[in-house]
């Protein structure tokens, strides 16, 4: 596919779940401290899919373990998370992950996990991380965006130094290049360049044609949660309507390379009959703000149609777009935010397009960007900055409602 994207994947397995808990509380969010790797656990506590209620927790580990999350909160509210949906302590053998709810919208909790060794019980325990669940009903949300890191560490440590605490992450596609081997999951995801990239900021992830790429590319479900159990969701975080879609792969489901693995075409199809639903709840139809993330642009500067044979791939997806824009435009969207393309870009609304697309830029330093976005009465703001915190675009948009 291009020399600009070979760069080395990483990946691996596991699975389970839990749920059960409650409770609120204090503890900022922020910082820049990795997890020093222990006999039992090997990576930092991922906080992903953060929701009003809750969140979920993912941590690696080097052999057969059990394993708990426990929460506290400032009022003296405490709980555990330590059972799955069928009834057996969350276990695995390379990783554990545990579904957090019961919690209260907007609130700070303090949450460590608890790992056991099933041979030995020998026992771990992290240290206390703040998380902050959404608030729907908030006046104003704050949130931070990268895209395209493809496993180049220095810029994700970078990235992870510059970018602030936020309400949410949004990892807009391509942590990876393809899944060549599955030991290199757990490192890619769960300790991106050595960082714990979670910290002050729980992570949305939306899924990029890369990420789907490979021979154990099947695995990535086990190590990613999202809030519905499926690569597109939707959620509110203050005025801001979040619709997150997976744009599948950048050539046709045919296509040699990827040996009958894929079926996007059917993916986008669903998800139209399910995005039709969602703009008609009342959340997201009567939202002030409303932004689609997704990784393959909607819309590209000159839209060629590629020569797949020759090696040719999508700068936009004209496939998912001939599925979503209608249903787009009838949202009202405001703004498409995307990456792939390894250049930033900003196409405004149009009367063809009323929805602007706003395109992040690639894995090396000289092209990488990270978003940080702004929302509250007055606007919803977007700017995009390099490492070396030039403010290199600024979107803004008035409130819809």
């Amino acid at each position: 596919d291009m020399q600009r994207r070979d760069f080395v994947g990483q990946l691996a397995l596991g699975s389970v779940l839990a749920s059960s808990a409650a409770g609120q509380s204090p503890g900022p969010a922020g910082g820049n401290a990795p997890a020093t790797p222990s006999k039992l656990v090997t990576t930092p506590l991922v906080l992903m899919a953060p929701r009003p209620e809750g969140v979920e927790l993912v941590w690696g580990v080097s052999e057969l373990c059990r394993g708990r999350i426990e929460w506290k909160s400032a009022d003296g509210n405490s709980g555990e998370a330590a059972t799955d949906e069928f009834g057996f302590v969350p276990q695995g053998t390379s990783i554990l992950r545990v579904r957090l709810a019961e919690l209260r919208p907007g609130e700070e909790y303090q949450l460590r996990s608890v790992t056991t060794s099933t041979v030995g019980a020998r026992t771990e325990t992290s240290e206390w991380k703040s998380f902050r669940t959404l608030n729907p009903a908030a006046n104003d949300t704050r949130f931070v965006v990268w895209n395209d890191t493809h496993v180049n560490n220095a810029t994700i440590q970078q990235l992870h130094e510059r970018t602030p605490a936020a309400d949410f992450l949004i990892w807009n596609g391509d942590t990876c290049n393809d899944w060549k081997a599955e030991e290199l999951l757990i490192p890619t995801l769960l300790h991106p360049g050595g960082c714990d990239v979670t910290t002050g900021r729980p992570l949305f992830m939306v899924w990029g044609n890369h990420d789907v790429r490979g021979p154990w590319a099947f695995q990535l479900p086990s190590m990613v949660a999202t809030p519905s159990g499926r690569p597109f969701y939707a959620f509110r975080s203050g005025p801001v309507a979040v619709i997150c879609l997976h744009t599948g792969e950048d050539k046709p489901d045919q296509h040699p390379s990827f040996g009958g693995r894929v079926a996007f075409d059917a993916l986008r199809r669903e998800q139209a009959k399910w995005l039709a639903r969602t703009i008609d709840e009342p959340a997201f139809r009567d939202a002030p703000y409303r932004i689609v993330f997704c990784h393959i642009p909607l819309r590209w500067h000159e839209e060629r149609v590629p020569n797949y044979e020759a090696g040719g791939y999508d700068q936009f997806s004209g496939r998912s777009r001939a599925a979503w824009h209608d249903l787009l435009v009838s949202w009202k969207t405001q703004l498409v935010v995307s990456g792939h393309t390894h250049q930033h870009a900003w196409l405004p609304p149009s009367n063809e397009f009323p929805y602007g697309q706003l395109i992040g830029g690639g894995p090396a330093a000289a092209q990488a960007t990270w978003m940080e976005g702004t929302a509250n009465a007055e606007s919803l703001t977007i700017r995009v900055r390099l490492l070396s915190g030039v403010e290199e675009l600024k979107v803004s948009f008035p409130p819809l409602t």
